[in-house]
Order: structure tokens, then sequence, then C-alpha cells
């Protein structure tokens, strides 16, 4: 018996092998803006703690970029330490962040590097346009009410959304990477910000997973064992916004850690209350600190509370049938845990982290490199100086500048009137420290987003919907549930917001019933696109980060799906574009 056992086990893995082996390792193709601004400071990538000129905020010596890329073709960790000038900061540096993990391996699930991304949007791009004025809008709507973002909203969104539509990028219907958009075509204060995937445009701007809790959903407590997690967060002050001076600007490029010496708590500045998420701001803060699978493993506590139904795939397995009670009574005396059960779920929502992150590593510092959205600011800001000195620019940033005239105008607004400084054409950032220590593109909390979603979806049954629940004699109850019983059970769709000032959540009731596909896409492009609102991403950072997360996980499942020999499986997957994989089918 130990020998085939052994010869089983062996024979699973080479199988596992052989899937990861047949997988095409794709070309990883960037824009070309690296090779295209060498001769101008490499003023397209990412620079970040190297030494600036604190007058135009280009590189002081390219050649310090050029060792910074051969540490990183190198692979070595020890090379960003010895072989690269680094500028010295009074407050001590911040360290550039796990710039080799993309040459790692992982023992299942697609290798890091059999993945890939499509090219960033290039500058001169009508593309790089839009989504760097969304950015900038962003930072405009920062303490706006979430509730504006909707066609029954006031108009707090009202004009960021004009100015956007007004873009060649919109005028063009969105040709490379859609946006959700209303019936002419347009952005509405429905669909502008929301993401890309099916359900993202339904109901409240934040998915309920970010809210409720799993007991009472009104309580916004989750129950984790024996103790609960409040999805009430800390409240940023109004306005507490940065770098929008060119020295501040200039000192953190440079990569010195500000947030020792500039007051703040970790790079924001809070007021004493708690609150549910109202606010971009808000959700700049949660994606700040959080422990980037979090969200998606409180989704899963939310989910097993709740008792909500499993992907029909599972409907045959002893320890699943108790989720599909329209099968007729059965005896249960096998019950899914280890397998098909809660702990292989919440361990597998958080395992393929890893995995995704250090996919996004590879994309980031070995292919796109690219300079975050605070960087294109700087460069607009100091267009006509950076063009004067480096005319192969060609007036690319001026035009830029004359493109999004009107949304700079009102940053400039913002930043010295609002703000009491120099209206400069900065980004106004979220966190002092600005974005983190390595390039935007991948987006490393989109790619955990895109991963851990994916599984969630894959467990689940996707097709629930968000109802009060009654049956005959009995109390309502509230969560995910499936098709309504024919027993004079009746169903509210609702949804649950929070008040004026975020201190509870009230139900409401809607006509357009919340599907947990719709609020698991959701809850994927908040995380992703909260990154956005703080200033450290774009659009398709988000956008190309998700499905390239979403390609891990499956490729993890499906190795996964080899291992189950005698109660197999067959799970359905609706992906980030809205078509089905299905996993263990054979």
């Amino acid at each position: 018996m130990s020998t085939s056992r052994r010869q089983g086990a062996y024979s699973a893995r080479v199988s596992a092998a052989l899937e990861a082996k047949d997988r095409t390792h794709p070309n990883h193709k960037a824009n070309g803006d690296e090779q295209k601004y060498a001769n101008s400071a490499y003023l397209m990538s990412f620079t970040k703690g190297l030494a600036h000129k604190d007058t135009t905020g280009l590189l002081a010596d390219p050649q310090d970029f050029m060792a910074f890329r051969q540490a990183i073709d190198d692979g070595y960790i020890d090379a960003f330490t010895n072989r690269i000038f680094v500028p010295d900061c009074e407050e001590g540096r911040r360290p550039w962040e796990a710039p080799t993990a993309g040459v790692a391996y992982d023992l299942q699930g697609p290798d890091c590097q059999a993945v890939t991304m499509a090219p960033a949007p290039a500058l001169g791009s009508d593309e790089l346009d839009f989504e760097m004025a969304e950015v900038y809008e962003l930072a405009l709507l920062r303490d706006v009410a979430l509730s504006e973002f909707a066609e029954t909203g006031g108009t707090g969104i009202s004009a960021s959304v004009t100015r956007l539509n007004d873009l060649a990028y919109a005028k063009a219907d969105f040709p490379n990477r859609p946006r959700k958009v209303g019936g002419t075509g347009f952005l509405t204060k429905q669909t502008a910000f929301r993401g890309s995937s099916p359900g993202v445009e339904k109901g409240a701007y934040v998915s309920q997973f970010l809210w409720i809790g799993n007991g009472d959903p009104a309580d916004g407590l989750i129950g984790f064992g024996p103790q609960q997690i409040s999805q009430k967060i800390a409240a940023a002050e109004v306005n507490d916004d940065y770098m929008t001076e060119f020295t501040d600007f200039h000192k953190v490029q440079q990569g010195c850690n500000v947030n020792a010496v500039n007051g703040t708590s970790g790079g924001q500045k809070f007021t004493n209350t708690r609150r549910f998420i109202c606010t971009p701001r808000d959700l700049a803060t949660y994606v700040h600190v959080d422990a980037l699978y979090q969200a998606y493993l409180n989704a899963c506590l939310i989910l097993l509370g709740q008792a909500a139904p499993f992907d029909t795939g599972f409907s045959t397995l002893a320890g699943m049938r108790r989720s599909f009670p329209t099968s007729g009574p059965r005896n249960l005396n096998a019950g899914g845990f280890a397998l098909y059960g809660g702990p292989h779920i919440l361990t597998l929502v958080t395992e393929v982290a890893t995995r995704a992150l250090k996919a996004a590593r590879f994309q980031k510092f070995n292919t796109h490199i690219r300079a975050r959205p605070e960087v294109l600011a700087a460069r607009l800001e100091k267009a006509a100086e950076i063009e004067e000195k480096h005319p192969q620019v060609c007036g690319v940033l001026t035009t830029m500048c004359g493109d999004l005239a009107d949304t700079i105008e009102k940053v400039r607004d913002h930043n010295g009137t609002t703000l009491g400084g120099n209206p400069t054409a900065l980004l106004p950032m979220a966190f002092a420290e600005g974005s983190p220590m390595h390039p935007a593109y991948a987006a490393g909390h989109a790619s955990v987003a895109g991963a851990c979603v994916t599984i969630l979806k894959a467990f689940f049954d996707t097709g629930a919907q968000l109802v009060e629940r009654t049956r005959p004699g009995m109390d309502p109850v509230v969560g995910f549930f499936g098709p309504k019983p024919h027993d004079g059970t009746t169903d509210r769709f609702i949804q649950y917001v929070p008040n004026a000032n975020g201190s509870a959540l009230v139900q409401q009731e809607i006509d357009c019933p919340l599907t947990l596909e719709g609020e698991l896409n959701k809850l994927a492009a908040n995380i992703s696109i909260g990154r956005n609102m703080a200033g450290v991403h774009y659009f398709s950072d988000y956008y190309d980060s998700l499905r390239m997360g979403e390609e891990i996980a499956i490729g993890l499942l499906e190795e996964q799906a080899l291992c189950y020999p005698t109660d197999p499986v067959v799970m359905s997957v609706p992906k980030f574009d809205g078509d089905t994989v299905r996993i263990g089918a054979r």
C-alpha cells in the first residue's frame, strides 16, 4: 500500500508539473517609453530612490538608472545596496521593495513569468491622457461622499465626469481598456471610476463586503473564530493631502523616509473617530495599511458565516450537500472541512496572494518599470523647462498639459487655494510618502485582488443574490442566497449603506438585486481603484493586473483539481471579462 500511495503521490505531482510545463511562457512587452526617453533622463521610468535634480525632478545622472536596471536584470538583491548610488537623507531612506521577487519559483500554480500584461499606455497616447486625468479627478474628489457616485446622488462628481467625457479617449469609446458607461456611451455619475467587470455599476459604489458583518449585517462585525473584526476604519483628516510643493515631491523621489519626521501617523493624519467607508479618502486609507488579502479573507468569512451557497459543482459531494436543500433530504454522515470546506477556502484565498505578488514584481521591475502618477504630474508641472532642456521630448508634455487644461486648472486651485500652498500641477497625494518604492505596473493590490476574488468565485455560487428572506413562520434572514424555495418564502432585494456620518449602516430596499459575482467584482475594483484614489496607480494598473491575478488563480486551481482522485469537482468561474471557465472538467 505504501508503495502504491507513494507512486500515486508522485504521479499527481508529475501531472501538475506537466500542466505547468505545457503553459506557454509569453513574451513580455513594454510600451517603449524607457528606450524612447533614455536620452531625456528616463523621464517616464521609475527612478524613485535615485538622485534627482531639485529643479526639474529628473535624474541627476542617467548612469544611476542604468546601474539600477542592471541590478534588476542580474536578480541579486545585494546589488541594490552595493552597486547603485543613492542620495543621503537625514530622515533615513526607504528601501526598494522586493525587486528580485520576480525571479523566484513556486511549486504550485503558474510560474510568475508564465503570465504577462499588455504594454502600458505610452506617453503621448489619448489613453494615458485620460487615465492621468482620472487620477487627478479622484484626488479632487477625495473628500466627496461616495453616495454622490450614483445617479441619485448630488452634484459632487458631475463636473469631474463632464471634464473626463470631453477627452479624446472617451469620445473614441474607450478602445483599449473599456470603462462602464451609460446609455449614451459616456461616463455617468453611476458608472465613473467603477471598474470594468460585470455588476460593478449596480447599487452602491462600495462592495457590501467592505461594510457588512456576518452575523447581523448592519453591525459591520465579522466573526473570526472567538474574535470580531470591525468594518469601521480610522478616519483621516479632510484635505490631508501631501507632495503638492515641489521641494516635498523632490525629497520623496530621493527615497527619503519623510514619515520619520513629518509628524504624521504612518503617512496620514487621523481624527479620533472610526467609521464605515464613506469617501474615496477612506478607501485610500484602507488600502494604505491593509494586510493585502485582508478584504478577501473578510469576504470569505462573511460568506461562510451566512452559509452562502457553494458552486453547484459541489452538489454531489457529501460535505457540501447542506448547501443544496433542493436535492432532497440526505444523511450527512461526512462533512467538508480540510477538503471543500471552510479551512480549504480560507487557506487558498490567502495562499494565492503570494503567487500574484511575485508575478506583479516581475512585471513591475523586470518588464515595464513604469513611473508612478506622482511623477507624470511633476513632469507636467515642469513641462516647459523639461522640453527646453530635452528637445527630443518634442512637445508631448506641453501638449498633454493643453489636453488636460481644465482638470489641471482645478488641481492648481486645490493645491493653492484649498491647501494654502503654491498653485502647482503636482498630484495631491493621500500619503506623505506618496507611492511605494516599486514601479506602478503591475499593481500589487490589483493582482492580489484578481487572484483572491477568483478563488472565491470558484467555490461559491456567484449567481446568489443579496436578499432579506422570510420563510413562513420564521424571522427574516439576510444573506447571499440561491433560488427562492416554492414554500411561501418571500425575498426583498436590499443593500446596506452608511448613514451621513458613517457611524452606522442602514438597510435600503432596491429594485435590482446585487449578485455575489457583482459584489466580488466590485470588491476587487474598490481595493484596486482605492489605490488610484490615493494617487499611486492608474486605471490600466487595475485593469491588467486584475486579469493577471485571475489567470494565476485559475492555473493554481487547475493543478489542484488533478489531486482529487475520488471526489472530483467541477468549478465554474465567471471571469472579469464576463465569460466563464470550467475547472476540473476533463
